[in-house]
């Protein structure tokens, strides 16, 4: 397999928003890697995207003929044998998912997918459907994610004197510092990327991965099953959360059993509730079914989409699904769906007007020295139009 091209499957990708909005499904991270990043390392060959038009310049496509495969699908050296031995004339199914097939340079679909002879796979793949999916995986990524990224290589040594630990799978990048912090890997390994900083009086149990440029700031309770992607800082409490990179959540507060995107700011003293009083099993929104339904988990917190942002002391009731760009501030708990670019809190919404919200990203992201490109602007000036119909107070401004 020279190439491959990780295609959104519909279903999946709208039952995984908002955190689809902004990008493929195979652009998601579980575990310490990107879905596309695990298919690079397990079959050597070149990985690209198939998705929506308008996120198709900043996720290219690459030339050329390719295997598509459904890009929810966690790759392990098993699947990736089983693909390779498809052939041009088959297409890959687990009963009505479609798994795989081969696609030419011009296809901009897959309808020749069921034209050709249709192989089942022999058992249920590992596959990101939900958006709970990505912290319930999470502890179990890390462990497959440390061991196909550490094989062979050596860690750093752990220099400072004053910090302690537990177990033997610990893995160090270069550049990493580390001062009078707990790590306790007797539960899952730990993985410290490039360049990250713990800072004095953290403690951190594995499962966990701090990714290239991160921090954990000073007295962080880390309790295991958590991602802290690139150029994140952390603190206080987390636990079972997975942060997709440029984000912040740098003061006390609970996190758990969350997905936070890129560029998100949790403000000082925010909470997220992750069990319900009555122990019953928590409700989402769904954007397919455009309602709530039944995660079947008692423990599940907070789902926020890419560039959104709370204020000091918010606090998130159990289940709450933020959109993309929304600014949430206030006394309260605000609404357990909170729709795109939204402005404002329990005390009720206004829309975050678009060219404020460019203003205020584009500042954001000058801070990590990154430009805010034309690229960056139209892909959410869509996004902004595509859930526009959710701002209900702007169909209904009287209320």
């Amino acid at each position: 397999m020279e190439q491959i091209l990780l295609f959104d499957d519909p279903s999946i990708r709208g039952a995984l928003l908002p955190f689809t909005f902004t990008r493929p499904i195979g652009a998601i991270r579980v575990g310490i890697l990107q879905i596309a990043e695990k298919w690079e390392l397990i079959s050597k060959s070149q990985v690209s995207f198939l998705t929506q038009d308008y996120l198709q310049e900043k996720f290219p496509r690459n030339l050329g003929d390719a295997l598509a495969v459904n890009g929810a699908l966690i790759p392990t050296a098993e699947i990736v044998a089983f693909l390779c031995r498809l052939e041009k004339n088959q297409s890959l199914y687990f009963g009505k998912t479609l798994i795989a097939t081969y696609i030419g340079e011009t296809e901009k679909n897959l309808a020749s997918a069921a034209e050709k002879q249709q192989i089942q796979l022999p058992e249920a793949p590992l596959m990101i459907q939900h958006p709970w999916d990505i912290f319930s995986f999470n502890g179990k990524e890390i462990t497959r994610d440390f061991h196909l990224i550490t094989e062979g290589r050596k860690s750093q040594p752990l220099t400072d004197p004053f910090t302690h630990t537990y177990g033997q799978d610990i893995f160090i990048e270069k550049g990493a510092v580390i001062k009078s912090a707990v790590l306790n890997a007797e539960n899952g390994p730990i993985y410290i990327g490039k360049n990250t900083e713990i800072q004095e009086g953290a403690l951190i149990r594995g499962p966990f991965a701090l990714c290239e440029g991160s921090t954990v700031n000073m007295g962080a309770k880390m309790r295991g099953d958590i991602t802290v992607g690139p150029h994140s800082k952390v603190g206080g409490e987390i636990s079972n959360s997975v942060i997709f990179g440029y984000s912040n959540k740098g003061h006390d507060g609970f996190l758990g059993n969350s997905v936070i995107g890129e560029w998100c700011n949790l403000g000082a003293d925010t909470n997220t509730s992750n069990l319900k009083n009555n122990y019953a099993p928590v409700k989402i929104w769904n954007y397919v079914r455009g309602g709530f339904v039944s995660t079947g988990l008692q423990f599940c917190g907070l789902m926020m989409g890419d560039h959104s942002k709370c204020g000091i002391n918010t606090m998130f009731n159990t289940g709450t699904v933020v959109g993309v760009g929304a600014n949430i501030f206030g006394d309260g708990f605000p609404r357990n769906f909170i729709p795109s670019f939204s402005w404002g809190g329990a005390a009720g919404f206004s829309t975050f007007q678009y060219p404020k919200f460019e203003e205020t990203a584009e500042i954001v992201m000058q801070r990590r020295k990154l430009p805010w490109t034309k690229v960056e602007s139209a892909l959410f000036q869509k996004v902004f139009e595509l859930t526009k119909n959710y701002r209900i107070w702007d169909k209904n401004p009287e209320k």
